[in-house]
């Protein structure tokens, strides 16, 4: 009787690592493939939780609002934010003298921009959808605000997103 029992505890004893092994390298591959599935590492993003914006090319923050860096300007500090809804932006330094036409070529069907003070600097355009904002845009909204910085100068804060 002895020897039927150790007999029996034997075999499991040795069958039981071999079921156990395809259980846990499956597991393994689920997992793997979860994680895998669940990290969306192709596009910045920015961190969601904090608000932190990703930096990205400067022609990819200005094409989501259908617009072109313009010749003689120099453009930095482009970023987006990616959650619930899309927002690149883009700051650039140019002529004062080019910037009313560049918006007028980028935005032609768009209201003329407006001047005025406080929040808006020496000149802002509000483009959508319903007031001129191309097709070729996949932003809903485009905020173009204009400081002065001197007589030959402006600063130009372009923003494009989604709602």
């Amino acid at each position: 009787m002895v020897a039927a029992a150790e007999r029996g505890h034997t075999r499991w004893g040795i069958v039981l690592p071999f079921l156990a092994l395809p259980v846990v390298v499956l597991g393994v591959l689920i997992i793997g493939l979860f994680l895998w599935a669940w990290s969306d590492d192709d596009e910045p993003r920015g961190d969601a939780r904090t608000g932190a914006a990703a930096t990205v090319p400067c022609t990819e923050a200005l094409a989501f609002g259908a617009a072109e860096r313009p010749a003689h300007a120099r453009a930095h500090d482009c970023t987006v934010q990616r959650g619930i809804d899309t927002s690149y932006s883009a700051v650039l330094r140019m002529p004062r003298e080019d910037v009313r036409d560049w918006l007028r070529e980028t935005y032609p069907d768009a209201p003329e921009p407006r001047t005025g003070g406080g929040a808006c600097g020496a000149l802002c355009l509000d483009v959508t959808h319903e007031n001129g904002l191309p097709g070729t845009a996949e932003a809903h909204v485009v905020q173009v605000r204009v400081e002065h910085v001197n007589a030959e100068t402006a600063l130009v804060r372009f923003s494009a997103f989604t709602m």
